[in-house]
């Protein structure tokens, strides 16, 4: 498969935990949590998303098999592999846009000053924090702390693996 410039994705929910990984690099990633199959395929179509799944009986549909919607079946239940084969099929760059939707609500964050944020994080990020990231839908508060380091580092990890480096 070549590579997508900027694919969005819908992420069925026998493999969620894929939406946090792809948004944390900045795809924008919708999680699927119905249970209705042909809605899920239909909401791909209409959205030109690329489907991520482990049920087989989607990838037998007549819009999967002949082209009109993307769909990569994933073959591995730890979170972690299911992202590098989806970041080796479609040739994804883990760090092209990292960290600018929020993990929640797949919302594009905008930059907080320190004083926006002055009374909604606890008192020692903002004594240890100088920058912030906010989402305007959900209000989530985003900073470079020990997670996002933690997060930074597999996002690096991945790269790696990529490249061979």
């Amino acid at each position: 498969m070549g590579t997508i410039d900027s694919p969005r994705f819908i992420v069925d929910q026998n493999v969620g935990k894929l939406a946090r990984w792809l948004r944390m690099m900045g795809y924008d990633t919708r999680l699927f949590s119905g249970d209705n199959d042909s809605h899920m395929v239909a909401l791909a179509q209409k959205e030109d998303r690329v489907i991520l799944t482990r049920d087989t009986q989607i990838m037998k549909r007549r819009v999967v098999t002949s082209g009109q919607v993307t769909a990569i079946l994933i073959e591995d239940d730890e979170p972690e592999r299911q992202i590098r084969q989806v970041i080796t099929t479609l040739n994804l760059d883990p760090q092209s846009r990292p960290f600018s939707l929020c993990l929640e609500c797949n919302y594009p964050l905008v930059a907080k000053s320190k004083t926006e944020v002055a009374d909604l994080v606890p008192p020692y990020v903002f004594r240890t924090q100088s920058h912030y990231m906010a989402c305007p839908r959900c209000h989530r508060i985003y900073w470079r702390g020990t997670h996002w380091q933690a997060m930074t580092e597999k996002l690096k990890a991945f790269m790696r693996d990529l490249t061979g480096d």
